[in-house]
């Protein structure tokens, strides 16, 4: 199964992958190899926009679950995702790529609020926009703000760089006898619960026909590999568009 042509892509990365080896917070070394990743898919030619996750520094469920009342817990969530936005576009502009953040929480001496029509004109202008604090609400996930910003930005696909090579049946870490998936459905996915995102935002992929394609992010290259249709990945997408 190979890429959807694509134009403008969401990349989406969890808090975790900034970690590096580290057990917690940002091993700038990293930041910088995942920003030369960004860096050459833009090469490329393609628009590229972020969403990096917050996982690595806090996360408000896991507050929660601890006593922490969830509303306070996801904001604080959603400070950390800025936090990481802003530590991607310093490696970024290290490499000479023009890159904005904007936050779907007002904060103007950190960085610019989130307006769409903002967003699109930095595309057009060769620029990274890197979408940050998550869709500004409590109760919603990181890759549900993601969906929603790929569907708003029009992109012709949402990218999910995560620790493992794709989809599978069941957990690769703990069940040796998965199956990882080339291409599956995002009702498969949903009816499985699959936890390739979840729910809301795969939902919100199949209501605007965004492709999902799920591969890892730890391997260096991994994601140009992919773009170029060479890389290991699973493509979540709606049965009428998967080739034969």
């Amino acid at each position: 199964m190979t890429m959807p042509q694509v134009k403008r892509v969401l990349l989406k990365l969890s808090g975790e992958v900034l970690m590096g080896e580290q057990e917690y917070g940002i091993d700038p070394a990293y930041v910088v190899r995942l920003a030369e990743e960004v860096k050459a898919a833009k090469d490329s030619g393609l628009e590229v926009c972020l969403v990096i996750g917050g996982g690595n520094i806090f996360r408000g469920v896991a507050g929660a679950a601890r006593g922490l009342d969830r509303t306070t817990g996801d904001y604080m969530g959603m400070l950390a995702t800025v936090m990481n936005a802003l530590a991607m576009q310093n490696a970024l502009e290290k490499l000479g790529v023009q890159t904005r953040v904007q936050s779907a929480i007002p904060m103007s001496s950190v960085c610019e609020p989130y307006i769409r029509r903002r967003a699109e004109r930095h595309l057009q202008k060769g620029r990274i926009v890197i979408f940050a604090a998550g869709t500004g609400n409590p109760f919603f996930t990181t890759d549900t703000g993601a969906a929603l910003r790929a569907a708003e930005m029009n992109c012709d696909a949402l990218l999910k760089g995560t620790s493992v090579d794709g989809v599978y049946s069941a957990d690769p870490k703990t069940n040796p006898d998965a199956t990882r998936y080339d291409t599956i459905t995002y009702d498969r996915v949903l009816a499985d619960n699959l936890k390739v995102m979840d729910a809301a935002a795969v939902a919100l992929c199949r209501e605007n026909d965004i492709p999902i394609v799920v591969f890892s992010i730890r391997e260096k290259g991994n994601v140009a590999r992919v773009l170029e249709g060479k890389g290991v990945q699973t493509i979540v997408q709606d049965p009428e568009n998967e080739e034969a």
